[in-house]
C-alpha cells in the first residue's frame, strides 16, 4: 500500500494520465525496475507513461509541487544503471515509451523530428523509406530509444565518420524541472543567442531536463559497401593500418573495429555456425567498412577496397586479409564483432570498462595495461576491443576460470572486480582519458567520477545541476 503522504499525488497523477498512462501495479512495474545488465534493481512509487509533451510537463509540475523525484526511462537498455530508481521506493519511474511518433521527416533538408520514445530501428526504417539514413547504429537498436540515446550521448560503430549523438542533434525539446518546456527543435546553422542549451542537455542523463523530442540530422543512403577483414601482428599495426585507410579511402572509411585473437576465438566457440574469416591465426584483427553514397561511387568500391588492401600489404601493415564476397558474408563479419560481449559473458564473470584515451595512445595503453592487470590479479584475462578509430576501447577483465571453492561470481565482482575497475580507471585517468567513452556515468561510475574527475569540472557540473534542478528531483543519484 502506498505511503499515506503520497496519496494526494498518486490520485492527481492517476487523474492526469488515466489508467493507460499511470500504474502502481508491482507486476507491471517489475520488468522496468532492473537495469539491462542486471546490476541494479530499485523500487518505484509508481510508473507514469505520458503520451505527449504536454502531459510530461503537467506531470513534472505535479511532481515539483509534491517533491516527488523522477527517474526518466527510455528502452531501459543502458549500460550504467542510469535509468533505474534507487531502493527507497519514493521516486516516480517516468517511461517515455508511449511518446513514439515521428513528427516530421524532411527528406529535402535531410532532417527528422522524432519523439523520445521512438526506437532506433524504427527511425532507421523511416529514414530508409525516404532513401536516407540515420547514421548511428549499435547492438541495441531494437530497444534503444531516441531520448535515451540523446541523454547518454550514445556512440556506436560509425563515430569515426559521423560522430556521437551530440554531432547528430540539430534541435531538442525538453521539459525542465519546473515543468516549463524548452523548445529548440527548429535548427539554425548560425545562432549566437548565448549558450547552446541543447548541448548542455545532451549527455546529461536526465539530471537536468527530460528530453521529449529531438530534431536529428539524416544522411544520404548507403548505395554500396565493402567490408574487409585483416589479420594483424599487434594493435600498433592496427593503428598504422587505420591511418593508412584514412589516407587511402578518405570519407569512404566509415568503420574500423579491432579485436584480439582471444575475442575472436570466444565468439567462434559461442556463436552457432561462426567461423574465423582467415585461415591462419593472428594476434589482432581489424574489421573495416567502406561505404559509397552514390551508384557511381558504389561501382568503383570493390576496386577501391582491393587497392586499399594491396597497398597495405605492400607497406607491410597486414599479414592476411579478405573482402566480404556478399552482403550475407559482410553481415557475418559484423556478427563476429557484435557478439564479443555475449561470448565473453558465456566464459564467466567479468568487469567491463568503457574507456577512451587519445587515439594515438590507445595501442600503448593496451600494451601497458593488459600485463599489469593480469599480473596483479593472477588468472584473469584482460582484453580490449572496439572502436580504435575514435579512441574508445571496451576493456574487459575476465575472472579466473576457477574462482576457487565457495567463491561465487557476484562475490568476485564486488571484491576483486571492484578493485580491478578502480585500477583500470586510475590508469585511464593517468593517460589523460575518460572512464566513460559512450555508455554514460549513471549509478555505476558515479563514485568513480567523483573520485577521479577534475575538481573544477565537477564543481561546474554541480553548479549547473543546482541551477536547473534546485530541488534535486530529476534522476537523483545519477551522474553527480
Amino acid at each position: 500500500m502506498a505511503n499515506p503522504d503520497h496519496t494526494p499525488f498518486l490520485a492527481e497523477a492517476a487523474a492526469l494520465l488515466t489508467h493507460r498512462g499511470f500504474t502502481t501495479d508491482p507486476d507491471l512495474m517489475a520488468p522496468w525496475l532492473t537495469d539491462w545488465r542486471g546490476r541494479f534493481t530499485g523500487r518505484a512509487l509508481a510508473m507514469a507513461s505520458p503520451a505527449s509533451t504536454a502531459e510530461v510537463a503537467a506531470l513534472v509540475r505535479l511532481c515539483a509541487a509534491h517533491g516527488i523525484p523522477i527517474v526518466p526511462q527510455g528502452g531501459n537498455s543502458g549500460m550504467s544503471g542510469g535509468a533505474t530508481p534507487d531502493t527507497g521506493g519514493e521516486a516516480l519511474l517516468l517511461s517515455l515509451r508511449r511518446m513514439n511518433a515521428i513528427r516530421r521527416l524532411d527528406a529535402e533538408n535531410r532532417m527528422v523530428t522524432a519523439e523520445a520514445g521512438v526506437v532506433l530501428q524504427t527511425l532507421h526504417e523511416a529514414a530508409a523509406e525516404a532513401s536516407l539514413r540515420f547514421a548511428l547504429t549499435l547492438g541495441g537498436k531494437g530497444s534503444a530509444t531516441i531520448g535515451g540515446l540523446v541523454s547518454t550521448n550514445a556512440g556506436g560503430t560509425q563515430v569515426l565518420r559521423h560522430g556521437t549523438m551530440r554531432a547528430m542533434v540539430l534541435g531538442l525539446e525538453a521539459v525542465m524541472a519546473d515543468g516549463s518546456v524548452l523548445d529548440t527543435l527548429t535548427p539554425l546553422k548560425k545562432d549566437n543567442r548565448g549558450f547552446d542549451l541543447k548541448q548542455v542537455l545532451i549527455g546529461s542523463e536526465g539530471t537536468l531536463g527530460i528530453i521529449t523530442a529531438a530534431t536529428l540530422k539524416l544522411d544520404a543512403r548507403v548505395a554500396g559497401r565493402a567490408v574487409l577483414w585483416a589479420g594483424l601482428s599487434s594493435l600498433h599495426a592496427a593503428r598504422a593500418l587505420l591511418l593508412h585507410a584514412e589516407a587511402e579511402a578518405g570519407p569512404a572509411l566509415e568503420g574500423f573495429e579491432v579485436m584480439p585473437r582471444h575475442s575472436l576465438e570466444a565468439v567462434c566457440a559461442y556463436l552457432p555456425g561462426a567461423r574465423a574469416p582467415l585461415a591462419e591465426t593472428h594476434a589482432w584483427h581489424a574489421l573495416i567498412e567502406l561505404v559509397a553514397t552514390s551508384e557511381a561511387e558504389a561501382a568503383h568500391l570493390p576496386e577501391r577496397a582491393e587497392a586499399l588492401l594491396a597497398s597495405a600489404f605492400e607497406a607491410g601493415l597486414i599479414a592476411d586479409a579478405t573482402i566480404a564476397a556478399s552482403e550475407t558474408q559482410a553481415e557475418a563479419f559484423w556478427a563476429l564483432r557484435d557478439s564479443i560481449a555475449p561470448a565473453e559473458r558465456a566464459l564467466g564473470p567479468a568487469v567491463q570498462h568503457d574507456i577512451s584515451v587519445p587515439t594515438h595512445k590507445m595501442p600503448h595503453f593496451v600494451e601497458h595495461a593488459v600485463p599489469l592487470i593480469e599480473a596483479a590479479w593472477p588468472g584473469t584475462r584482460a582484453v580490449g576491443f572496439g572502436h580504435l578509430g575514435d579512441g574508445n576501447i571496451h576493456f574487459h577483465v575476465i575472472a579466473p576460470p576457477d574462482l576457487g571453492p565457495g567463491v561465487d561470481p557476484a562475490t568476485w565482482q564486488t571484491g576483486d572486480g571492484k578493485a580491478i575497475s578502480a585500477e583500470v580507471h586510475d590508469l585511464v585517468t593517468q593517460w589523460g582519458g575518460s572512464i566513460s567513452a559512450e555508455h554514460g556515468i549513471g549509478q555505476l561510475k558515479r563514485d568513480e567520477l567523483a573520485r577521479l574527475g577534475d575538481p573544477v569540472a565537477l564543481a561546474l557540473l554541480r553548479q549547473i545541476k543546482a541551477a536547473l534542478d534546485p530541488h534535486g528531483l530529476l534522476n537523483p543519484g545519477k551522474l553527480i
